[in-house]
């Protein structure tokens, strides 16, 4: 089910403190370069229109988040919504989330990483595009600090399997471990846009956590 119109952005509207290029971003990404400041901080991939980056900075301010998305619009509205709730402590970077995180994530540095319903690339020719493959899943364990954790929410039951099944040969991340479905306390109370649309028609969603253990220790924590 592809995603439905973004709403138009008001040009008056600065972007500058809540988006940028992944061309532009220095050589390391932490939070000192990022944020201005030593808290600790998540990474979203595939923002989407934001809703998730939004509300989750806003509920916890102790926190930094960070959502990279590849597609320039969905790019611009994240920031737009970030920056008509003046949050300081989110932002949103326009670029493909592989090369950002080979490129610009120190090793040991995200508390966690967070897919929410990516591209299940259905035609087989196309699998390769997938997010959750063996060379991207090495960089989310890589970037992870000891006992960090990779969120991953889908309405693909296949891809949800095929993922646990990458994330088990290429990782010592642990999972999945169970995510429970909690009651929306009103109509934008959602991780996302798309799982809105998918609880309000009844559709199954498969959540997982998946943790981050020490070198040479599979057992579940």
């Amino acid at each position: 089910m592809g995603r439905r119109a973004v709403p138009r952005i008001d040009p008056e509207l600065d972007l500058a403190r809540h988006l940028c290029h992944s061309d532009d971003l220095p050589p390391v990404c932490d939070s000192n370069t990022l944020f201005g400041n030593d808290l600790p901080w998540e990474i979203e991939v595939g923002c989407g229109k934001g809703l998730f980056l939004r509300n989750v900075a806003t509920q916890v301010p102790g926190t930094n988040f960070l959502g990279v998305e590849v597609a320039r619009k969905y790019a611009r509205t994240t920031a737009a919504r970030l920056a008509k709730a003046d949050l300081t402590n989110a932002k949103i970077v326009h670029g493909d989330a592989r090369e950002v995180f080979a490129q610009h994530i120190p090793s040991a540095s995200v508390q966690a990483v967070h897919v929410y319903f990516p591209d299940p690339w259905w035609k087989k020719r196309h699998h390769r595009r997938r997010l959750l493959m063996p060379d991207f899943v090495e960089h989310i364990e890589r970037v992870l600090v000891p006992a960090g954790r990779l969120v991953l929410w889908t309405d693909v039951q296949e891809y949800f399997q095929l993922s646990c099944e990458v994330l088990a040969n290429a990782s010592r991340l642990v999972g999945p471990h169970p995510i429970a479905e909690r009651h929306a306390e009103h109509s934008m109370d959602y991780h996302t846009h798309f799982e809105r649309r998918m609880r309000l028609e009844g559709k199954p969603i498969y959540r997982g956590e998946f943790r981050k253990t020490s070198a040479g220790d599979r057992s579940m924590i």
